[in-house]
Parts: C-alpha cells; sequence; structure tokens
C-alpha cells in the first residue's frame, strides 16, 4: 500500500489517540474516494434491470436537467485534470505515486457514468433518482475529510502545498454539492405517458426519492384530516397496478395456467395407464394402479402457488429490506458496548463519545427509513392479495353449478371474500417475521382451536342471518326463545374456544416475556459461576442484555404470526375449495345451430341438479317454434322450474342434446330485485329510451305503483326489493324482461304473486297472443287456467317427464290426466270479453308493506326530491353507521300518501339534524364508551388489571437497575464478592414480572371474554324483543354486521390491542422514568419531544380514525352487492351481464382500497416521525451520557442507554394501538346502541295470563280499532268495529293496501292498536303477554319461512309433539309422500331458506306447522298463492275438514276459495266496506261483486 501512496495507509496516533484526529492522505485517496465509484458500480446492473422494465415514456429536457448534466461534465474534467496534471508530472520527472492516476481515473469514469445515467434515467422518464440522490450524497460525505483535513495541514503549515489539487479538490467539492442539492429537486412529469384522467391522482405518483422515502408526499392528507373530518372526495385515486382490473387479471391468469398444468398432468396420467393395460398383459394392472394412485396426489391446483407467482417478486422486494434492517439492528448493541467501554476509560479523547452517539443515531435513522419502505411493501402486497382474492371469488361466483352453491351457504361464501381475504392482508405484515424462530407445537396447538372456532362463528352467523330473515314468523309463532337458546349454545361454544386460546396465550406470553429475562438470568449465572475471576461488567451485562430486547420483538409477535399462518391456511383451503368448485359447462345449451323454424329443441334430454344426484328431469323431447307461446304446467315439484333452469343451462345435463338459439329474458319464480333505484331495476344496464320505458311500464301495470311511490322511478329498491310487495316486485321483474327486447322469454309462474285481475291485464297486454311480446317465443310456467286457451301449446309435466303436450283443443280431445283436471277445475267459460272494467281506476296501489318499510328521513312532510337528496348525500358521508352503505339510508324514506298526513308534526330543520349526527360519529371517540366497555369488563377487574401492569413494570425496571448495582460492585482481588446473591435477587425479580405478566394477561383475556358474553347476549335479547317495525326498516345486513364484524372486535380483536396498548405504554413510560434517574439532564430535552410527539400522534389519529370509517362505509357495499349477485346469478346469466357486474364489483373494491391505502401510508408517516422521535432520545441519552461522563458509573449509563433503545419500538407500538383502540372500540358503541333500541311489550305477564284452554270458543271482537304502522304514518285502519262468532269462516278481500295484511297484524299485536281494542272470547288480547298470545293463535303466513334445520325442528322447535303427531299433520297437509320417501324422513335437512324444498311444499310445511299446533283461531293469509290448483283444492278440504270448529280467517287472492264461506269482509281503504254472505254481496252489486266477475265468478 505504501508503495502505491508513497505514504502510510493507516496511522493510529494520527487518527484516533489524539483529541484533533486526522486521516492519512493514503486513506483519503484511496477508500474515501472510492466509496462513491464502488457503490454506484455494484448498483448499476440491477438498477438498468428495472429500468429497462420501467416504461414511462420520457421526460422533456428541462433547465434542471440542463444543468445536472453540465455540472456532471465538469466533474468529469476537473477529476482528468488531476489525471492530466499527473501525466504532466511524469514529463517533469516528478513521479507521483501510482494512486495519482487510478484514482483520478476511477473518479472520472464514475462521474461521466452518472452523468449518462441522468440522461438514460430522463428518457426512461424517472422523475427523481434515489440511486443518483445516495451516490452525490455519499460522495460529499466522503469529500468532507479531506476537506477538512486539508484546511487544517493548510492553516498548520501556513501555506498550500500542490496548489493544482488543492483548487480542482475545491472546485470538486463545490460541484458535488450543487449536484446533491439539484438532484432533489424532482423532473416534471413524463412525456407521452398515459393521459392522466384522474380528478385527485395520488402524488405518490410524482414525488421525489426524499419524499418517498420519508412519506412526506401524505403530508397533505394528514393536514387536512386534522383540520377537518376526512370525506370521500378528498381520497387519492389508486395507482395503476394497485387497481382490481390490473391485478384481478394477473392472478386469473396464473390461476388458470395452474389449473390447465394439473389438467394436463392428469391426461398424461391417464394416456399412460391406458398404454400399460394395452401393452403389457403381465404386469400392467399394478403399473396402473400406481399410476392411478399417482394421479390422486397431482389433482389439486394450488391457489397458493398462483398467488406466490402473482404476487411473490414484489414481496420479496421488502423481505430484502427487511433482511438489511435486521442486520442494522445488531450494529446499535455494539456501538453501545464501545459507549460504555468509553465511559469508563476516564482519559479518552471526547470526540470519540460525540462520535458514538452520531453513529448510534445514524444507525438508528437508517433503520427506521429502511424497515418502514419493508412495511410498505408488505402492506401494499397485503392490499393487492385481498383485492385479488376478492376478484376471483367474485368471478367464480359468477359461473359456480347450483349444486356446488349449495354446498356452501351465501353467508359462507360472502365470509370467505370478508374474513379469508382479510386474514391474507392481515398476514403479510407479519410474514417476514418467521425467519426469526421455532414453531412445531405452537402450530399444533393453534391448529386445534383455529379450525374449530371458524366453525362456530360460521354457524353463528348463518344462523342470525336466518333468524333475522324469518323474523316475522318467529315473532308469529312465538318461537323466539327457542331460536334464541340455539345461538347461545352456539356462543357459549364459542367462548368456550376463546377461553381456550386464553389460556394458552397467557401461557405463550409469560414463556415468551420470560424467555430473554432466562436467557439473560443464566447467561449472567453461568458466567459469574464459572470461573471467579469472570467479572460481570457493565459492557457485558448491558449489550447482552439489549441484544436479548431485539430478541424479545419477533419472539412476542412469533405466537402472533403463528397463529396467523394458521388462520390463513384454514382460509387459503376455504378459498381453494371455492374455486375448485365445478362451474357451469358454457356449452350445454348449444345457442348456433338449431333446426331452422324452430327458437328451442331439447332431445333425449335427461338433467340432474347436480351430477351426484337423481336426474329431476327426464327423456324430455320437447321442439318450439319461433314466436310460440307455451305453457307448462303441472303438479307441485314435478320440475316446472328445473325445466325453465335447465333451458338456460342452469342443470347439469346427463344426456341427450338443447340448443335455444336467441337471446333470452328470464322472470324467475321469486323475483330478484337489485338493491337500486326501480329505474334501473328495470333497464338493468340497457340504453335508455324513454318511449319504450313508457310502455313498458303501462303493459306491466306499474304505472299505479310509481305513483305512490316516493320518488317515482327513482326510488331506491331496499335489498332484497324489501319494500315493494310481492306482486311489485313479480312485476318489476316482468318490466326488465319486457324492456330487454330478446328474443325468447322463459317466464317462471310470474302470475302467482299478483291479484288475480292485475293477472289478466299482465297476461293481455304482455304475455298473451295480443300482448307486447307478441312474435316472440315464450315459455310460461303457470297454474292458472283461465289462461291456457289462449295458448299455442300446453306441456303437461308429471314427475319430470313430459307426460302429454299439445294445443288446448288437442288435450281435451285425447281425454287424458289432463282433460280430467281441466274438467274438475274449469271455469265457466261464459265470461263476456268486453265487460272487462278498466284497469285505471282499478288501484290504488299502496302496498302495505310499502308503507311499513319507509320512514322520512325529516320527519314528516315529503321533502323534495333535489333537497332529500342532498340531505341524503351529507348524511352518508358522515353516515352514522360506521359500517354501512350510505345508500341503505335512502330505504328508509316514507311514502306518502296522497292525502295530507293527520296532524303533521313541526319539520325540523335537517341541518339541525345533521351537526347532531356528525357529532355522534366523527372526532375522537367518547370516553363513556370506554367507561362502557369497562362496565362489561367489570370495573374491579379492569383496576386489577392497571395495578397488574404498574407492578410488572416496577419489577422490571427493579431487575435492571439491581443488574446495574451489580455491575457497579467493586472488585477486590480479581472477583466479585456476593455473586450468589446478586444471582437470587436477580432471578426473583425476574421471575415475578413473568409471574405478573401471566396473571395480568390471563386477567385481561378473562375479562374480554367476559365483556363479549355480556355485550352479545344483551344484544341478542334486544334483538329478539325488538318490534317488527324496525326490521322493516333497517337492512338484515346491516344487523349482520353487528352480529358479525363488530362482535369479532369485541372477541379477539380489542383485548389484545388493550394487552398490546397497556404493555407499550408502561413500557415507554419505565423508559423516560429510567433515563431520567439516571441522566437527569434528560429531562430538559422530554418536554419538547414529548410535544412533537403529541403533534404527530394527533395528527395521525386525527386522520387515521377518519380513514378507517370511510374504509369500513366503503366495504359493505362490496359485500352486499356480492350477496346479491350469487342470489341472482342465473338472472345475470340469463341476460349475459356477467361481465358488467363484474366491473361495478371491481369498481367497489378499488373505492375500498382507495381508502385503505392512505391508511397504511398513514401508518408509515406516522412510524417514521414518531421513530425520530425515538431516535432523538437515543441520541440525547448517549449525548449526556458522554457530557456528564465524569460523575456516571458504567452501569447507569449502560441501564438508559440500553432502555432508550427499546423505546422506539413502544413509541411507535404505542400510537398505533391507541388509533386501533381508538377505531375498534367503537364496535362497542354500535353494539350498545342496538342492545338498547325500543322492545316490544312483555312476553309473558304473570298475573295476566288466560287460562288455559283459552280462546275455547273463538269469537272476534274489534271495537272502534284503528292502527298505524308508526308513529307519524297514516293510519291504516280505521275505526273498524265487527264481531265474528266462534267457528266462523270468514274471507277478507280488498284490493292492493286496502289493510288486508294489517288485520292479521293487529290480532297478533305484532301492530299496537292506536286506538280501540280487540277481544277474543271476552279477553283485551292488550292486557296478556305476547307470548300467551301468540301461542293460542294459528298462522299460516304470506311467504313460507324455513329455517335451516331438520324438518322436525322446524314443525316443531320446543319438541313438544310425538312423532305420532307429526306424521299425521304431514299426512294431512300432503307432505307424508315426500317424507317418507326420504331415507333420513323426519330429520331431512332443510337447506338455508328451505331451498332444497319447492315454494309449494314450503307453503305444506306451513300447513303442518298450523294442523300440529290446531288453535282455535286460524289465520291465513294468501297461503296459496304458489301452489298449482290442485294442491291449492287439497289444503282447503284439509282446512275445511280438520278447522271445522274453528274461527277461520282468510285473506283471498283466489276468490274461488272463499265463495262457500259464511261471510265476507271487504275492506277498502282501511275501513269496511261490505261485510256479508258471499251471495247477498253478489247480489248487491258493489264492490265484491266487481272483484268476482273480473274472476269469472259472477
Amino acid at each position: 500500500m505504501e508503495v502505491f501512496c508513497g505514504s502510510r495507509f493507516w496511522d493510529s496516533n494520527l487518527s484516533i489517540h489524539t483529541d484533533n484526529p486526522d486521516l492519512t492522505p493514503c486513506f483519503q485517496n484511496t477508500i474515501l474516494a472510492w466509496i462513491p465509484s464502488i457503490y454506484l458500480w455494484t448498483a448499476l446492473p440491477f438498477y438498468l434491470l428495472y429500468l429497462k422494465h420501467s416504461k414511462r415514456g420520457y421526460i422533456v429536457l428541462s433547465v434542471l436537467s440542463r444543468f445536472k448534466t453540465l455540472f456532471g461534465v465538469l466533474l468529469w474534467c476537473v477529476s482528468w485534470a488531476d489525471l492530466f496534471y499527473s501525466f504532466h508530472e511524469l514529463l517533469q520527472s516528478r513521479t507521483p505515486p501510482p494512486v495519482y492516476f487510478v484514482t483520478p481515473l476511477i473518479v472520472g469514469i464514475t462521474m461521466l457514468l452518472a452523468t449518462l445515467l441522468i440522461q438514460y434515467e430522463r428518457l426512461r422518464g424517472v422523475q427523481s433518482s434515489g440511486v443518483l440522490i445516495i451516490f452525490w450524497f455519499l460522495s460529499v460525505l466522503c469529500a468532507m475529510g479531506p476537506l477538512r483535513s486539508k484546511i487544517m495541514t493548510t492553516t498548520a503549515q501556513g501555506h498550500v502545498n500542490e496548489r493544482f489539487r488543492f483548487a480542482t479538490f475545491y472546485i470538486y467539492f463545490a460541484l458535488i454539492i450543487i449536484e446533491l442539492i439539484l438532484s432533489c429537486f424532482k423532473e416534471k412529469p413524463p412525456f407521452f405517458s398515459p393521459v392522466n384522467t384522474d380528478p385527485n391522482p395520488s402524488p405518490e405518483l410524482t414525488s421525489g426519492f426524499l419524499s418517498r422515502l420519508t412519506f412526506w408526499w401524505f403530508t397533505s392528507m394528514a393536514i387536512l384530516g386534522y383540520k377537518r373530518p376526512l370525506e370521500d372526495k378528498d381520497l387519492w385515486s389508486l395507482n395503476e397496478e394497485d387497481t382490481s382490473k390490473s391485478i384481478v387479471q394477473q392472478l386469473s391468469k396464473e390461476w388458470d395456467k395452474e389449473k390447465a398444468e394439473c389438467k394436463q398432468k392428469e391426461d398424461v396420467t391417464y394416456r399412460k395407464k391406458s398404454n400399460h393395460v394395452l401393452n403389457h398383459v403381465g404386469d400392467g394392472p399394478e403399473e396402473a394402479e400406481i399410476l392411478i394412485r399417482d394421479k390422486k396426489h397431482n389433482r389439486k391446483p394450488s391457489f397458493l402457488k398462483a398467488l406466490l407467482r402473482t404476487f411473490g417478486p414484489y414481496f420479496l422486494i421488502g423481505s430484502f429490506f427487511k433482511l438489511i434492517q435486521d442486520l442494522l439492528s445488531f450494529v446499535n448493541p455494539q456501538l453501545l458496548s464501545v459507549l460504555i467501554s468509553f465511559i469508563k476509560n476516564k482519559d479518552a479523547p471526547a470526540w470519540w463519545g460525540f462520535l458514538i452517539a452520531a453513529l448510534m443515531f445514524t444507525c438508528a435513522v437508517l433503520q427506521t427509513l429502511i424497515l418502514h419502505q419493508h412495511f410498505q411493501y408488505c402492506f401494499v402486497t397485503g392490499l393487492r392479495l385481498r383485492t385479488g382474492i376478492t376478484g376471483v371469488i367474485y368471478r367464480k361466483s359468477l359461473v359456480i353449478t347450483n349444486s356446488a352453491k349449495r354446498s356452501s351457504a351465501v353467508g359462507e361464501i360472502v365470509n370467505l371474500m370478508s374474513v379469508d381475504a382479510q386474514r391474507f392482508m392481515d398476514l403479510m405484515t407479519f410474514l417476514n417475521m418467521l425467519w426469526s424462530a421455532p414453531l412445531q407445537i405452537f402450530l399444533a396447538l393453534y391448529f386445534l382451536w383455529q379450525v374449530e372456532q371458524m366453525r362456530y362463528k360460521d354457524s353463528r352467523i348463518k344462523l342470525m342471518n336466518e333468524i333475522l330473515g324469518g323474523i316475522k314468523v318467529l315473532k308469529l309463532y312465538a318461537w323466539e326463545p327457542s331460536f334464541s337458546e340455539k345461538v347461545l349454545e352456539i356462543r357459549r361454544n364459542e367462548l368456550r374456544v376463546l377461553k381456550k386460546s386464553a389460556y394458552l396465550n397467557s401461557l405463550s406470553t409469560f414463556a415468551w416475556i420470560s424467555a430473554p429475562f432466562l436467557v439473560a438470568l443464566t447467561t449472567f449465572a453461568v458466567y459469574v459461576s464459572v470461573d471467579e475471576n469472570n467479572i460481570l461488567d457493565a459492557e457485558k451485562a448491558f449489550v447482552s442484555l439489549s441484544l436479548f430486547n431485539i430478541l424479545k420483538f419477533p419472539l412476542n409477535m412469533l405466537p402472533q404470526v403463528i397463529s396467523n399462518i394458521a388462520q390463513t391456511s384454514v382460509s387459503l383451503k376455504r378459498i381453494q375449495q371455492f374455486l375448485s368448485h365445478d362451474e357451469l359447462d358454457p356449452n350445454c345449451v348449444e345457442t348456433k345451430v338449431i333446426a331452422p323454424g324452430y327458437t328451442i329443441c331439447v332431445k333425449n334430454a335427461t338433467f340432474s341438479w347436480g351430477k351426484d344426484l337423481k336426474p329431476s328431469l327426464k327423456d324430455i323431447n320437447l321442439l318450439v317454434p319461433s314466436g310460440a307461446l307455451v305453457a307448462v304446467v303441472g303438479h307441485v315439484g314435478c320440475g316446472k322450474s328445473s325445466l325453465v333452469s335447465a333451458l338456460l343451462g342452469e342443470m347439469e345435463k346427463l344426456e341427450g342434446e338443447v340448443a335455444v338459439k336467441g337471446s333470452v329474458a328470464y322472470v324467475p319464480q321469486q323475483a330478484w330485485i337489485q338493491n337500486a333505484t326501480l329505474k334501473d331495476n328495470i333497464l338493468f344496464g340497457q340504453a335508455p329510451n324513454e318511449q319504450k320505458y313508457q310502455n313498458v311500464l303501462e303493459a306491466c301495470a306499474l304505472k299505479t305503483d310509481l305513483e305512490v311511490l316516493p320518488g317515482g322511478d327513482q326510488t331506491e329498491i331496499g335489498e332484497k326489493g324489501i319494500n315493494l310487495s310481492g306482486g311489485q316486485r313479480q312485476r318489476v321483474s316482468l318490466a326488465r324482461a319486457v324492456f330487454s327486447n330478446s328474443d325468447i322469454y322463459l317466464l317462471d309462474d310470474p302470475l302467482s304473486a299478483v291479484d288475480s285481475h292485475v293477472a289478466k291485464h299482465i297476461f293481455d297486454k304482455v304475455i298473451g297472443p295480443d300482448g307486447v311480446l307478441k312474435g316472440k317465443t315464450r315459455i310460461l310456467v303457470t297454474h292458472g287456467i283461465g289462461f291456457l286457451p289462449q295458448v299455442d301449446h300446453i306441456i303437461v309435466l308429471v314427475d319430470g317427464k313430459i307426460s302429454e303436450m299439445g294445443s288446448y283443443q288437442d288435450l281435451l280431445k285425447q281425454n287424458k290426466a289432463f282433460a280430467e283436471f281441466l274438467r274438475n277445475y274449469a271455469l265457466d267459460e261464459g265470461i263476456k270479453e268486453d265487460e272487462l272494467t278498466m284497469v285505471e281506476e282499478e288501484e290504488v296501489l299502496l302496498a302495505e308493506d310499502t308503507l311499513s318499510i319507509h320512514t322520512d328521513l325529516a320527519d314528516n312532510e315529503p321533502v323534495t326530491n333535489e333537497a332529500r337528496k342532498q340531505f341524503l348525500r351529507q348524511l352518508s358521508v358522515i353516515s352514522s353507521e360506521g359500517g354501512e352503505c350510505p345508500n341503505k339510508m335512502s330505504t328508509k324514506r316514507r311514502v306518502c300518501e296522497k292525502k295530507p298526513a293527520e296532524s303533521p308534526l313541526p319539520r325540523k330543520n335537517p341541518n339541525e339534524k345533521l351537526i347532531q349526527a356528525e357529532t355522534t360519529e366523527t372526532g375522537t371517540v367518547k370516553l363513556t364508551v370506554f367507561w362502557q366497555y369497562m362496565k362489561a369488563v367489570s370495573p374491579v377487574i379492569s383496576l386489577a388489571i392497571c395495578f397488574l401492569y404498574c407492578c410488572q413494570n416496577a419489577a422490571s425496571i427493579g431487575a435492571n437497575v439491581w443488574l446495574s448495582d451489580w455491575t457497579n460492585e467493586p472488585v477486590i482481588n480479581g472477583t466479585q464478592h456476593n455473586t450468589s446473591m446478586r444471582i437470587g435477587v436477580y432471578a426473583a425479580l425476574g421471575l415475578l414480572q413473568g409471574l405478573i405478566v401471566f396473571v395480568s394477561s390471563f386477567t385481561l383475556a378473562m375479562g374480554g371474554i367476559n365483556a363479549a358474553r355480556t355485550l352479545h347476549t344483551a344484544l341478542l335479547e334486544n334483538k329478539l324483543r325488538t318490534p317488527q317495525s324496525f326490521y322493516d326498516t333497517t337492512p338484515t345486513g346491516r344487523i349482520i354486521n353487528r352480529f358479525s364484524k363488530d362482535i369479532y372486535v369485541i372477541d379477539e380483536v380489542i383485548p389484545p390491542t388493550i394487552l398490546m396498548f397497556l404493555g407499550t405504554f408502561f413500557t415507554s413510560l419505565s423508559t423516560m422514568i429510567v433515563i431520567i434517574a439516571s441522566t437527569p439532564l434528560f429531562a430538559v430535552v422530554i418536554v419538547p419531544l414529548a410535544i412533537l410527539y403529541f403533534f404527530v400522534q394527533r395528527f395521525y389519529v386525527a386522520t387515521s380514525r377518519q380513514l378507517k370509517r370511510l374504509e369500513s362505509v366503503s366495504r359493505s357495499p362490496i359485500y352486499s352487492h356480492f350477496s346479491e349477485t350469487i342470489s341472482g346469478a342465473s338472472v345475470i346469466r340469463a341476460y349475459r351481464r356477467q361481465k358488467s357486474f363484474v366491473d361495478i364489483s371491481d369498481l367497489k373494491v378499488d373505492e375500498n382500497q382507495k381508502s385503505y391505502y392512505p391508511g397504511i401510508v398513514s401508518n408509515r408517516w406516522l412510524g417514521i416521525r414518531v421513530e425520530f422521535v425515538g431516535n432523538c432520545i437515543v441520541l440525547f441519552a448517549a449525548l449526556f451520557a458522554v457530557i456528564g461522563k465524569n460523575s456516571l458509573n458504567a452501569g447507569l449509563v449502560g441501564l438508559s442507554v440500553s432502555y432508550a433503545l427499546q423505546v422506539t419500538l413502544s413509541l411507535n407500538w404505542m400510537v398505533r394501538m391507541t388509533s386501533d383502540l381508538e377505531t375498534n372500540i367503537v364496535a362497542v358503541e354500535r353494539i350498545k346502541e342496538y342492545s338498547e333500541t325500543e322492545t316490544e311489550a312483555p312476553w309473558i305477564i304473570e298475573d295476566k295470563s288466560p287460562p288455559e284452554d283459552w280462546p275455547s270458543k273463538g269469537e272476534l271482537e274489534f271495537v272502534n280499532y284503528s292502527v298505524r304502522y308508526r308513529k307519524g304514518l297514516d293510519l291504516v285502519l280505521k275505526d273498524l268495529n265487527l264481531q265474528v262468532h266462534g267457528g266462523e269462516k270468514i274471507g277478507i278481500v280488498g284490493r292492493t293496501g286496502a289493510g288486508k295484511s294489517s288485520m292479521t297484524l293487529c290480532l297478533f299485536r305484532i301492530l299496537e292498536a292506536a286506538k280501540g281494542e280487540i277481544k277474543i272470547d271476552g279477553v283485551r288480547i292488550s292486557e296478556i303477554g305476547l307470548h300467551d298470545l301468540r301461542s293460542r293463535l294459528t298462522i299460516i303466513p304470506q311467504d313460507p319461512v324455513l329455517f335451516s334445520g331438520t324438518l322436525r325442528m322446524n314443525l316443531d322447535p320446543f319438541n313438544k309433539y310425538s312423532d305420532e303427531e307429526i306424521w299425521k299433520a304431514l299426512e294431512l297437509s300432503h307432505l307424508k309422500r315426500f317424507v317418507s320417501s326420504q331415507p333420513s324422513m323426519l330429520e331431512y335437512e332443510c337447506s338455508e331458506g328451505g331451498e332444497n324444498l319447492s315454494v309449494g311444499q314450503r307453503q305444506l310445511v306451513c300447513l303442518a306447522r298450523a294442523l300440529l299446533r290446531k288453535t282455535r283461531i286460524l289465520i291465513l293469509d294468501e297461503a296459496t298463492a304458489a301452489i298449482d290448483l290442485e294442491t291449492d283444492d287439497l289444503i282447503q278440504m284439509t282446512i275445511r275438514t280438520q278447522f271445522e270448529d274453528c274461527t277461520v280467517l282468510t285473506i283471498a287472492h283466489r276468490l274461488n276459495t272463499i265463495m262457500d264461506y259464511t261471510r265476507i269482509l271487504v275492506l277498502d281503504n282501511g275501513t269496511i266496506a261490505e261485510f256479508d254472505t258471499p251471495a247477498n254481496l253478489i247480489a248487491s252489486k258493489g264492490i265484491f261483486y266487481s272483484m268476482a266477475k273480473d274472476a269469472g265468478l259472477a
């Protein structure tokens, strides 16, 4: 080296052991000069590779770029000037050392490279280059030494050696400083980059390198969020590579590739197998067998692989950062050891100490910056994972077969999307921790409880979903207790699992907290006791301690990471299983080729609902000529709907062929309505065409409905069409089909849900020979005989086979089953067509169902539409619902009838309302909420927990102070005394700490479970006692959200968050105490640092809380849209609208991620700023130690600095935990809110219960009875006075909305009287308990509701009846044949909502329920709408014979069912219009007469 330099390379007297250090010229000229060059050349290949792949267009040559280039060229010239000067010296025969040739050459080439790189980056569109900033920074850093050295030498000697080199160096130094400053500015955006049409692009795209490194670009949002609550419009758009479009595309591609590979392997295996068998007859079979076994192994495509291929590379960049950070984290303890030895060495030069302090600070800052880059990569990977998984699941749900769909309930599939995709996101953050430690034991334990708990949660949510869906039925039957018991049973199991996990967690926390301590203890003990000359001094003790502390964090995280991995692997399995379900075969229905003149052709086809189920349709042969109207008739469950599904390609085709040519429109039996405006529901994505639209409304009899809906066709329809009556839903569904103007119409019984005269209108105007659809091919499933003469062909189905088919006349001539059926049911043919009344005057259609749904937001008068929209918009921004979609708000508007409301309440000013809404939900969470949670935990336990935490920290500080004291014990003859006492006390303190931790974490977990139990029970209790009106106005999704998301938060998120919060809080506190105690000077700095910390924290919490809120508000729509899609998949497929639905879903996901992404960044922004505060603490702790070096002992310095080193983590987590607590504790608030809604009357009133056999006669009396749906609404029944004698049969009729259903609801006190009273057998029903009343009446409700569970449970949830009684009831309700043919008989499992029974069969199950209860009063609510005539007759027969001596009230659709009743009550507009025997009413030619005439009965 000396030859190379011409002088010594290193001189420690010059550089270290001096108060004024300097470096040798040789060291300056070699190492310092080369560092930047080495860096740039190493980074170059990777960087070029990156630039080659990033295409952003080029940046136009700007002034900035020109200057950068100019100075770069100048630098090159300056460096080479040195080189030429050396040659010049050579020629002058003063031979300079080789270093003067080599270094300028290297530096010059590097500068030239940097200059070229500036230009290349410009061409590739890089606006701000990190690589170069770091390069210029290193250059300046390395030039600082020589600069100081040159100045010192010159001042010392008083003259300048080597003038030329001296001058060039100064020029060089000036130029690199200028370059550094210039490189910090960013260039303009690239030219020719795709035009950014974004209204609000993210500043990240255009931010410079330093801004990205410190997340400075986020500051603008943090400040905005601090000034006022953020809103949707403040959010930046997503970066292109984070949008659903690009991510889902990549993931789908990889998944398809993965599936294709598996399929290929499988095919290969098959081929091999067959060859073997052919060629080697002798030894073939064994080999074939092996191959078959193989086939089982390589069958399953792995979703994990697809995920890794898509997201792996990006994630690995993050892991690389983590690696560097991990290495850096071990530097500070080494520096600490140097610092302690410096403190001990009293005559060391002071600059050492300052250098050490500076190095500690630099190292900490670097660690911070790198760690947060790593986190950013991880979180963005998580974000992309969730986007990708959600998108893939959504797309899959559109093509999955029906049998596969049956195997997982809607709730479970939605869970896949919400819970499981979320799990992946959560895992990403911690995944890199995994390189840190041991696994197996935990895996076993965690797996056990994880799977179990998911199972309970799924089943509880599924059950709640059903309970809320069928709440009305539960109320009518007084079945709440039985179902509540079921939910609580599941909940008990769920909490039992939670408790198990709490034991495990406390144990593991104990283990992890004690582990580093035990390691420390054993290390020290062994070290001291092995040889008494081993002295435990401060350096050894505290360096080891700070190393153990580094270990502590990964160890603490480990259990969490492992449980996360366990959960995620469960999730992965679930998702993979869902994605591997069978898909509908798109080619099972031929769409191109067909016999000329026909549009539908089916040959020898057999269909089933699943490959393994028995066929539902057998040997179907069918030819439908273009433009024909074909009716399909048959009994309940004979396969009519299946036939329609088969034509749509929704069933598995087992054999034969099907061809359907042309576009299809489909009207399902149960209308599928989207949560959108009425108009959107009809247009269904088609271009609007006003003329056509009006015609469609006219034809489908929707005009009158629009007049009474609050917003006309702009009325927002709630989920599942909740604010439309059944008939309206069906007509909207039909209107959608008519508007689509397709070639083929498949109409699955659209006429059953509407009144008979409306059905006639629709048939004439739409479906029939002269309707809007004439000339189209129409297939109509129907039960209405009246229409059959007008159709072209009739198909009669019996048990899945076509028994006969032909025109009406042909079938009558054939005189087979159909003719027989007709003869029984045919009505009098003598209706004179022309006498039909016009439909116009016919209905003032205000379905009472509709009435009950709406509530006007600004109390009573209808607000004008615009104002209302504005108001809703504001409301949805601050939507007081934490997690619901804003648009559900609008379902709550009230229908205002044409007449003025009775007593208009004073109108509130909408603005007042707004402000109230603001205070509840934005701004900090009120302390009362924390207090409520503490009450739920129990105040004593809460106090105990805080006390335990104080003790624990006291023990921990105690142990360390003792250690510090130990290390300062004087050394006598090379040994320390009473070591065993020292070790004993240290051990005692440490173990005590571990023990307290164990107790406190266990107490906390138990308290949390306690709280979870009380809160859930209160919520369930209240929800089952809430009046029906609440359910009419609140979307189920919103209530379910309370039971799933919020309860989950209380179960599993809040307790660990509190644990972490308390932990970090006390750690930070004890750190401050220790540092101030050992270096009192530190107290001066603490105030400014605390202020800085506090500011950052407030900014962050305000912004982050609002971002979280926006995120949860925008999350619900994803899931509600998804569950909507699943339930309407067949309609979406029939209309071929899959693509646009996928786009809507993607849009919703992107909207959601738009608020999630800034949330991630806000954490990074915070982290960097908070850790900076932490790093300052380290800096000052070290500085003050250096300054007060003479008065301090080594032990104290070690203590204070090692504490300071761990404070950054605590501070960072503390802010995070504060904000997490604030966001999550809201769940308590929301659950409280729903556990305190008003309840209905008590279920049982002890001293007022009626006699056992009441009602024995069955007499009903209404006295001046009026009722309204809710306060502030008009009366629906006005001053009814009527008496019904025991055993009478009363038919109730009236136009839709006349108040028919309200009468039944009043009897059950679902609606409470506004005035007047109802007496049953002389007992006022308002005075007895609800259950006493409801269990003594029987109703067969309008919509047959079944719950998932056994058939037996559906008939008799309390197990009151014997099997014989149940079979008897089934026999009478004509279900015996069906049930006894099932292998499991009464234990037959009904699926969710009774999906595996036909609608007709469900209706019969309801009849069986009624027969079982057999009370004196029976109410039938249009119970026979979905049933074919024959079954209808059977039911009527059953009712006539079985309920002969009971009072029967029937709300009738088909007048022929009530023509032989004792009396008929005609309601009109809530009053009694006519009440007499049928014969008298027809004679008096009133309302009833006109209705009977329409139906052809008069």
